[in-house]
């Protein structure tokens, strides 16, 4: 054990000067941030004027409150890549050179932002708790979600106008029943939003399905209440048939915790929530995978790009699926009713025009044709209302698979930024640059975003093909429906004929 002199460069930040007698000058020294490209460096007093460079400071973070654990240093590797360029180091005659696996340029993209990026390269260190663990298993189609031991459903009901602050503030607040408690809690759509954004934020390899969206302006109409909760029915059912969503602390905190009568427990949880170390690279150590062995990089490079062309498109047929069923009720709306309607005045008119005659045998054709024109009416009313049965939930449930196809791209875009770190990796070894298990340890690590990615997948085509089959079903069925209300109408019109 060598003793290194600890030196203060900011809060809660200590660095450690490599020089046994190393007399850091305090004042050079300003409190570098964690997130710093650049390496400070100390000043020793036996550094010549030549070398005046000083060795690199290394900040590490020291955790001297919570006392739960520290994360480890950094590695070489992260060290010199953050730098631009390795520390200087000596090796032995003969040993293979330190390569670094270069990083992203680009520190904005969604390999970076998510974690991915410091996870593959073996800077994500920390203590799991068994039960923030999420399991990935082989099932018979490939890697699966473990399921829920413990499944359940969550019913939205009632949706009523609240007023807080005397009546100044009024908002929707909509009444949760879940199944596996069967108490009921009431919540606000900006809880839902606030939700949406831990579970965005914790989990970057799984869709998080989308709100319906806000509206500044008429909040408060009956129609758009009506919509938004068919929305949030369907954002729950996929949150719920999540395995990994349906369980996570932050989801069971907002079904369970009665907000309105203990806001102090309500409160905690968010805090908890919103202080959740498990985030970012930290996520990915979460994840237990089978034996790496069971994946080829090749085929699952394969399966990423089958995938991505898949969703690509459904994207597009979606689009244009929801703009014609769109443009079709609003004919039938509209168009439609209006068509029938005037058909059925036509009708009526000729009546009218019979009813002249003052002949007593032909009261009864007069009545038919009257008859016939109400029956045009009512068809009218029928094409009307229709689309709320049939249409209107195939455009909602289009609606939630857009947000899920809208995810993918980043989901995809971490796999892939992993991928280009094994080949790069991989290169090195070829070249003598790095250790084999330097690059055994990038790849592992890839492994595990890999299996996650194929989990999700795996769900995703899973849950589409429930409730794509549930909803051409309903649609099918409701269209039937339709069209025998309207036979019903023309026959009995039918029938007025047979006394005649």
């Amino acid at each position: 054990g060598i003793f290194l002199p600890l030196v203060a460069i900011g809060p809660n930040i200590m660095t450690a000067c490599p020089h046994p007698s190393g007399s850091p000058m305090r004042g050079k020294h300003r409190g570098l941030p964690l997130d710093s490209y650049k390496l400070s460096t100390c000043r020793c007093p036996c550094l010549s004027a030549a070398n005046n460079l000083g060795h690199p400071i290394i900040p590490q973070p020291l955790f001297l409150q919570t006392g739960r654990y520290r994360l480890s240093t950094r590695s070489d590797l992260s060290l010199g890549s953050r730098s631009g360029s390795a520390p200087p180091q000596h090796h032995p005659s003969g040993a293979k050179s330190s390569a670094t696996v270069s990083r992203n340029l680009n520190r904005f993209s969604t390999f970076v932002k998510s974690g991915g990026e410091a996870f593959v390269l073996g800077e994500a260190s920390g203590f799991v708790k068994d039960g923030d663990k999420l399991c990935v298993v082989l099932g018979p189609y490939g890697p699966e979600w473990q399921e829920n031991p413990y499944p359940f459903q969550c019913t939205i009901d009632d949706p009523t106008k609240q007023t807080k602050f005397k009546g100044m503030k009024s908002y929707i607040s909509y009444k949760l029943v879940p199944t596996h408690t069967q108490v009921p809690v009431h919540r606000r759509y900006k809880h839902f939003d606030w939700l949406y954004a831990r579970l965005a934020e914790k989990f970057p390899v799984i869709s998080v399905p989308h709100l319906p969206e806000k509206q500044a302006t008429g909040r408060f109409e009956e129609d758009f209440i009506s919509k938004r909760r068919k929305g949030l029915i369907w954002w729950m059912n996929h949150m719920a048939s999540h395995p990994v969503l349906a369980q996570c602390d932050v989801f069971q905190h907002f079904l369970t915790c009665p907000s309105s009568t203990d806001e102090k427990a309500w409160k905690q949880g968010k805090r908890k929530a919103e202080k959740d170390e498990m985030v970012g690279a930290n996520f990915f150590l979460t994840l237990s995978t089978p034996p790496a062995a069971a994946l080829d990089l090749q085929e699952v490079e394969s399966k990423i790009d089958g995938f991505k062309c898949f969703t690509k498109k459904m994207d597009d047929s979606a689009l244009q699926l929801n703009h014609t069923a769109n443009e079709f009720a609003r004919k039938q709306v509209t168009g439609f009713k209006k068509e029938y309607q005037k058909v059925g005045q036509s009708f009526r008119g000729l009546s009218q025009a019979f009813e002249l005659d003052q002949q007593a045998f032909s009261v009864g054709l007069n009545q038919a044709i009257a008859f016939t024109g109400d029956a045009y009416d009512a068809i009218g009313e029928l094409f009307a209302e229709q689309p709320r049965q049939d249409l209107d939930p195939v455009m909602d449930l289009l609606a939630l698979y857009q947000g899920h196809l809208a995810n993918f791209p980043d989901i995809i875009h971490v796999q892939k930024g992993a991928l280009t770190k094994v080949k790069e990796s991989r290169r090195h070894v070829e070249e003598g640059k790095m250790e084999v298990q330097k690059a055994d340890g990038i790849q592992d690590r890839c492994n595990t975003i890999s299996f996650a990615t194929l989990a999700e997948i795996h769900h995703f085509h899973q849950i589409r093909v429930r409730d794509f089959k549930s909803q051409m079903q309903h649609f099918l069925q409701q269209q039937i429906i339709f069209f025998q209300k309207v036979t019903q109408k023309l026959e009995e019109a039918l029938h007025k004929y047979d006394s005649v």
